[in-house]
């Protein structure tokens, strides 16, 4: 399934949850890994906050990418973010959504503009 690059420099992005191991198989609890390096995948909660907007997205991260220094509510940076659209059948019903990945979480900077309005 294609991948769509997503264009991260307009954005505030704050985390909302801790890194946490994600998890492939909820029965038997193994945990989930890429199916090209064999890596664990961790996966983060985040606001996307851009043009006024929010969204609040859950971000599949490899563990190696996963950053010292995480704070819940302080900005991070997610480089190389991609959305991939997915769908299946799960009993019966249609489901889709976006899977969102990055190659890392960084903590970051408030963008200047943070505050400024008055």
């Amino acid at each position: 399934m294609r991948t769509i690059r997503v264009e991260t420099s307009a954005a505030t992005i704050l985390l909302t949850e801790a890194p946490e191991p994600k998890v492939r198989d909820r029965q038997t609890g193994e945990i989930a890994k890429d199916a090209v390096s064999g890596e664990a995948l961790m996966t983060i909660g985040v606001v996307y906050i851009e043009e006024g907007e929010s969204s609040l997205i859950k971000v599949t991260v490899p563990e190696s990418g996963v950053a010292e220094g995480l704070a819940l509510g302080a900005p991070v940076s997610l480089p190389g973010l991609v959305a991939r659209p997915w769908e299946s059948v799960f009993n019966g019903q249609q489901r889709h959504g976006i899977a969102f990945r990055a190659a890392a979480v960084t903590p970051a900077a408030y963008p200047a503009s943070v505050g400024a309005a008055a």
